[in-house]
Order: structure tokens, then C-alpha cells, then sequence
């Protein structure tokens, strides 16, 4: 339903923008645990989607690397380049050429360029864009048969558009996240919120859209009753009040995926996946280990798109901090056997 939805939602948008200079939505990818089904608990589920946004006419993006960041971190600029649009006008297109056109004339006839609304100096900000598309939401929701039965309450967010549908009893928590897609990569630059405050030009490289490719490429390849997620959302519940994130667990259940036959992950072999995920976990505490499931992963499905210097990249040590941190690793050990006493 959610999917559905956005789909009509983006398609107001791309009638009311028809004519304007906005990013154009692209299309809606369901991301996170909600989507790949191990939610740990209803009452907290987010239904997350990432929004690809593409340049409107007569502009580029270019993604830019912040080279001075590291490959743990990877973060770019998205720098909006205006194009000439003279042959458009010559084919008769609606539409003046921002670069060799008086500014007068554009002013008095044309929409302000990209450059002028939701940028920063050269480069797409991440606020600006989130105001703007949580604006255009609570008008574009009007326009839908859905909101004659369903409310939309916006919620505050500075990186993301967030709003909560409620009918009688039934309520659904929503976050919309944007993104830039390099080429056909599976991998974006994401709009995502970062722990200590980081530029409003400033995206980061995202692996959702490719790992929730990866647990529906799984679907399809394993048995229908296969209790993957189920193993995952079992964990994470024993997670409260243990300082792990799920996407630690997330990041071990999809490596054993790739390691342990599909035909293995039934409901009579649940008692001995959980074992596997709990001892993979503790050996990568032990050896300071964990590498980041997609990049530079040899077993990554190659049916999912990756650009080659990221498959061939040295893989990302997610416990990095461990190694140089022994407080941090004796608190991580300790958490880990609270988690096998829960």
C-alpha cells in the first residue's frame, strides 16, 4: 500500500513540476527493515523510501567526492551545471536558455533556475531540497483519493520528509529520503541525517537501494518459507538496551547468506541460524573484523549494479573503531553477552 501510494505521489509531482525547474522524482524504492520484513516491532515500524531525483531540463548534476573524508565515510557534492537549451528553443520547446538568455527576460518569463532555489553556491543542499519536497507533499496529498479516508501529519525533519497516515485505529509512520544516482549504479548519494553536523551540500553514499535488491534477490532464490528476515527481527527485539545497531546484525545475517545454502534457512534450522549469526558476531569482535557487506564483497550478486571500483574496492571495516578504541571493544564484547543471555 505504501508503495502504491508513493507511486501516485510522485506522479502529482511530475505533472505539477512539468513546467518548473525542481528535481524530478524517479523511482520510489522501498528501503530499510520494513521492506526486507524484520521489523522488530510493529508499533516502531518506518516504511522508508529512497526518492531518486533526476536534473530538470537544462541542468546536470555531477557528483563530487569529498576525497579528504576517507572511504569509511564517502560523501559528495552534487553540483548543478546549467546547459544550454537553445536547440530546444529552435525545436520549437517551451522553454528560454538560462545561459544565453538576458536574466531580465528569463526573470519575466521563465522559472528561476535550479541554481536559484534549492542550492547553495553551485551545489544541491540537502535542507532546502527536504523543505521544498515536504511543501510540495502536503499539497500534492490533497490531489489523491487516499486523502479523503487517510490523514497526513508532517513531522519535523531537517534531512528527509516524515509524516505519519492515520485512519481509526491504523496508523503508518512514512520517512521519504532522496537520492542522486550515479549512472545506473544500484549504490545513491543519500539525503541521510549523520551523527555531528556535516554541510546542508553535503550527501553520502548509501548501499540501501542495493542491499534491499540483495534480500529480494534472496527471496526469489531461496525456498518460500525460508525464516531469514525471521531470524533478523527475532535478534533485533534482543537488542533493547544492548548497544548494538540492527545493522550490525543486518550486516552478518547478509553475509552468512551469501556462506550458508538458501535451503538451510527453514523454520526447523532457526535455532542453529541464530547460533551462526551470534558466533559470526563473536569472531568479528574477536579478530576487530567486520567488513561492510557490499563493497569490495567478491559474493555480491553481480546481477545487482555497482560501479567496478567499488566492487573491487578493499572492503570497509565496520568495527574499525574497535581497534583503536580498547574501552569501545570491551564494552562491545560485554554487549555481546548480554545479548546471548537475552
Amino acid at each position: 500500500m505504501i508503495s502504491d501510494l508513493m507511486e501516485k505521489l510522485t506522479g502529482v509531482f511530475g505533472q505539477g513540476l512539468s513546467n518548473s525547474f525542481y528535481p524530478v522524482p524517479q523511482e520510489v524504492i522501498g528501503v530499510g527493515s520494513a521492506f526486507d520484513g524484520w521489523s522488530p516491532r510493529a508499533e516502531d515500524v518506518v516504511y522508508q523510501v529512497l526518492v531518486g531525483l533526476s536534473p530538470p531540463p537544462g541542468h546536470a548534476f555531477h557528483l563530487e567526492l569529498d576525497t579528504g573524508a576517507g572511504m569509511a565515510q564517502r560523501k559528495f557534492w552534487v553540483r548543478v551545471e546549467l546547459l544550454c537549451t537553445c536547440t530546444r528553443e529552435q525545436l520549437g520547446k517551451d522553454m528560454l536558455c538560462f545561459l544565453h538568455h538576458p536574466e531580465e527576460e528569463l526573470r519575466r518569463k521563465q522559472d528561476l533556475s535550479l541554481l536559484h532555489t534549492l542550492c547553495t553556491g553551485s551545489y544541491l543542499d540537502v535542507v532546502k531540497t527536504a523543505h521544498w519536497f515536504c511543501r510540495f507533499v502536503r499539497v500534492a496529498w490533497l490531489l489523491l483519493p487516499q486523502s479523503r479516508h487517510w490523514r497526513l501529519t508532517l513531522r519535523p525533519s531537517s534531512h528527509s520528509c516524515q509524516f505519519q497516515l492515520s485512519k481509526e485505529q491504523e496508523s503508518f509512520m512514512v520517512e521519504l529520503i532522496f537520492g542522486v544516482q550515479p549512472g545506473d549504479s544500484d549504490i545513491f548519494v543519500g539525503s541521510q541525517p549523520t551523527v555531528g553536523g556535516i554541510p546542508s551540500t553535503t550527501w553520502l553514499e548509501t548501499c540501501a537501494v542495493a542491499e534491499a535488491k540483495f534480500f529480494r534477490h534472496i527471496s526469489r532464490q531461496g525456498p518460500q518459507d525460508s525464516w531469514h528476515s525471521r531470524c533478523l527481527q527475532l535478534l533485533s527485539r534482543s537488542l533493547m538496551g544492548v548497544g548494538f545497531c540492527s545493522y550490525t546484525l543486518k550486516t552478518v545475517l547478509m553475509h552468512l547468506l551469501s556462506t550458508v545454502p538458501l535451503t538451510r534457512w527453514r523454520r526447523r534450522d532457526l535455532p542453529q541460524r541464530l547460533m551462526d549469526i551470534l558466533n559470526y558476531l563473536h569472531c568479528s569482535l574477536e579478530t576487530k573484523r567486520l567488513h561492510q557487506f557490499v563493497i569490495g564483497n567478491e559474493r555480491f550478486p553481480v546481477e545487482i549494479s555497482l560501479p567496478s571500483d567499488l566492487r573491487l574496492a578493499e572492503p570497509l571495516n565496520r568495527f574499525q573503531h574497535l581497534v583503536s578504541n580498547p574501552d569501545a571493544h570491551v564494552k562491545a564484547v560485554q554487549e555481546h553477552i548480554r545479548l546471548l543471555q537475552g
